[in-house]
C-alpha cells in the first residue's frame, strides 16, 4: 500500500514536471510563431503563402519522421541499449536519402499537378527537411523517454527564434515565398543540433539492423498512421491547390495556421508526456484508466476554452494582427477552431493505443477516418470552400466516438465516463464564450473589444471552475505555488 502510494506520487510529480515544461515549450513556441507569423503575413501576400501551402503536406510528412515510427518504438522499449538507437539512426538516414531522391525526381510532376512551375526548385529545397529530421530521431527519443522537456523547450525556442528572424529578414528584402521555405528548413537544422547537444549521443559505424527488424512490426504501423494523419489534416490544402487559385489556398493556409498554433499549444503539451506516462502504467489496467481519464480532463480543461475563445475573437485577431487582405480567412478560421478543440483529445487516445502496443488499431482507425473525410469533402466540392471545410470539421468531431469505442474495449474506459469527463468543460466553455460575446458586442473599438473579450472570457472561465471546485484547476494552482516556493527557497 505504501509502495503504491510512493509510486503514484512519483508518477504524479514526473507527469506534472513534464507537463509544466511541455506547456512552457509549446506556449513559447506558439507565442513566437504568432509574432513571427504576424510579421511575415504583413510582408507577404495570400498568393505567396498559397505557393508554400501547397507543399505543406510534404514538409509535415518530414516532421513525422522525427516523432513517429521508430521514435515511438524507442520510447516504448523497456531496457534500451545504444545498439537500438544506432540501428534506428542508420535505417532512417538511408530511407530518408532514398525518399529525397524519389521526391527530387517527382518535383516536376508536383508542380504540374498544382499548375505552378515555381514549385520545382522550391519543393526540392523543402524536401531537404526529410534528411535533416531523420538525423535526430534517436536523440529525440532519448529526451522523450527521460521526460527532458526543459531541454526540448530550449531547443525548440532557439530554433524558432533563429529561423523566424532569418525568414523575416528575407521577406523584408523581397525573397517572397523563399523566406517561408528557408524558415522551415533552418528550423529543422537548429532542432537537430539541439537534440545532439543535450543528449551527447553519437552514432557508431558498427551497424546492426536486428533491433530495427524487431521493432518493425510495431513501428511501420505508427509511421504509416502518422503519415496518414498528416494527409488527413492537410487534405484540404492539396484539394484546394488543385481546384482553386493560389490566393484561396493562401487564405485557407493562414486560417489553418492560426488554428494549428492554438490547438498545438495543448496538443504538444500533452503529447510530449502522454506516451511515456501511459507506458509506465501499462501493467495496471485500472491505474492506466485513471491516468488516462485525468489526462483527458486536463486536455479538455485547456482545449475547449482556448479554441472556442479563438473562434469568438477571430475577426479582431485577424484584422488587427495581419490586416484586411486576410479578411476571407476569418470564417474559415472560426469553423476550424470548433473542430480544432477536439484535436488535442485525439492525441490522448492515440497515445493510449501506442502505450499498449496497439499500433494496428491506431492505424486502421486513422485510415477509416481519412476515407470518410475524403468522401465527405469531395461530395461538397461543388458547394465551394466553406462547405468543404464544414464537412471536414464535422467528421473530425464525430470520429472521436470511434476512438472512444475502442478505448472502452482496451482499458474499460466507458462512454458514460468520457461524457462525464469532457462535457462539463465543453459546455462551460461554450456558455462563457456566449455570455462574453453578448455582453461585449456593443463595443465598437476593435482593439478594446479584443482585450475585453479575452480578459472577460478568461475571468469567467476560471471563476466558474473555482466555484465548481474543479480538481484540475486546483492541482494546477497547487503546482504553480510549489514551483514558486521552490524558486524562493533556492
Amino acid at each position: 500500500m505504501n509502495n503504491e502510494g510512493i509510486d503514484n506520487q512519483n508518477l504524479k510529480e514526473k507527469t506534472a514536471q513534464g507537463l509544466y515544461w511541455a506547456f512552457l515549450s509549446s506556449g513559447g513556441v506558439q507565442l513566437l510563431n504568432l509574432v513571427i507569423g504576424i510579421f511575415l503575413a504583413r510582408l507577404l501576400s495570400p498568393g505567396e503563402y498559397g505557393i508554400v501551402g501547397m507543399l505543406a503536406i510534404f514538409t509535415l510528412l518530414a516532421n513525422n519522421l522525427q516523432e513517429s515510427g521508430f521514435g515511438v518504438a524507442l520510447v516504448n522499449i523497456k531496457d534500451i541499449k545504444h545498439n537500438d538507437y544506432n540501428s534506428v539512426f542508420w535505417f532512417n538516414v538511408g530511407m530518408s536519402l532514398l525518399l529525397y531522391l524519389i521526391l527530387f525526381l517527382c518535383a516536376p510532376l508536383i508542380a504540374r499537378f498544382f499548375h505552378q512551375p515555381c514549385l520545382v526548385p522550391l519543393s526540392r529545397f523543402l524536401f531537404l527537411a526529410f534528411i535533416i529530421t531523420s538525423l535526430c530521431i534517436s536523440p529525440n527519443a532519448m529526451l522523450v523517454r527521460n521526460l527532458k522537456m526543459k531541454e526540448k523547450a530550449i531547443t525548440s525556442l532557439s530554433a524558432l527564434v533563429i529561423s523566424g528572424t532569418v525568414a523575416v529578414i528575407m521577406a523584408f528584402n523581397g525573397f517572397s515565398y523563399w523566406s517561408l521555405a528557408t524558415q522551415q528548413v533552418l528550423y529543422n537544422v537548429v532542432i537537430c543540433i539541439g537534440r545532439y547537444y543535450y543528449t551527447r549521443w553519437c552514432p557508431t559505424l558498427k551497424v546492426d539492423f536486428t533491433p530495427v527488424r524487431r521493432m518493425f512490426s510495431f513501428s511501420y504501423k505508427v509511421l504509416i498512421t502518422a503519415v496518414l494523419t498528416t494527409i488527413n489534416n492537410n487534405v484540404l490544402t492539396v484539394i484546394f491547390g488543385r481546384l482553386f487559385p493560389a490566393q484561396a489556398v493562401g487564405n485557407f493556409t493562414q486560417a489553418n495556421k492560426w488554428n494549428t498554433m492554438a490547438n498545438q499549444l495543448v496538443t504538444n503539451t500533452v503529447s510530449q508526456v502522454a506516451q511515456p506516462v501511459l507506458t509506465s502504467v501499462t501493467d495496471d489496467k485500472e491505474r492506466q484508466c485513471r491516468v488516462f481519464g485525468k489526462m483527458l480532463r486536463f486536455t479538455a480543461f485547456l482545449a475547449f476554452p482556448a479554441m472556442f475563445g479563438l473562434a469568438m475573437v477571430a475577426p479582431q485577431v485577424i484584422l488587427i494582427a495581419i490586416g484586411e487582405k486576410w479578411v476571407n480567412s476569418i470564417p474559415l478560421l472560426q469553423i476550424l477552431c470548433i473542430s480544432g478543440a477536439f484535436i488535442p483529445l485525439y492525441t490522448v487516445y492515440q497515445n493510449l493505443f501506442l502505450s499498449q502496443g496497439k499500433s494496428d488499431t491506431y492505424m486502421w482507425l486513422t485510415i477509416s477516418q481519412i476515407a470518410i473525410m475524403l468522401i465527405a469533402v469531395l461530395a461538397c466540392h461543388k458547394l465551394g470552400i466553406m462547405a468543404m471545410v464544414i464537412a471536414f470539421a464535422c467528421i473530425n468531431i464525430l470520429w472521436l466516438l470511434a476512438w472512444q469505442l475502442f478505448a472502452s474495449k482496451l482499458i474499460g474506459y466507458r462512454f458514460v465516463t468520457m461524457l462525464r469527463d469532457l462535457l462539463p468543460f465543453m459546455l462551460i466553455a461554450l456558455v462563457v464564450m456566449g455570455v462574453t460575446y453578448l455582453v461585449t458586442q456593443f463595443i465598437s473599438n476593435m482593439y478594446l473589444l479584443l482585450v475585453v473579450r479575452i480578459l472577460l472570457a478568461a475571468t469567467l472561465y476560471v471563476l466558474t471552475m473555482k466555484l465548481l471546485h474543479a480538481r484540475i484547476l486546483e492541482e494546477c494552482i497547487e503546482f504553480i505555488r510549489s514551483k514558486k516556493s521552490n524558486h524562493q527557497q533556492q
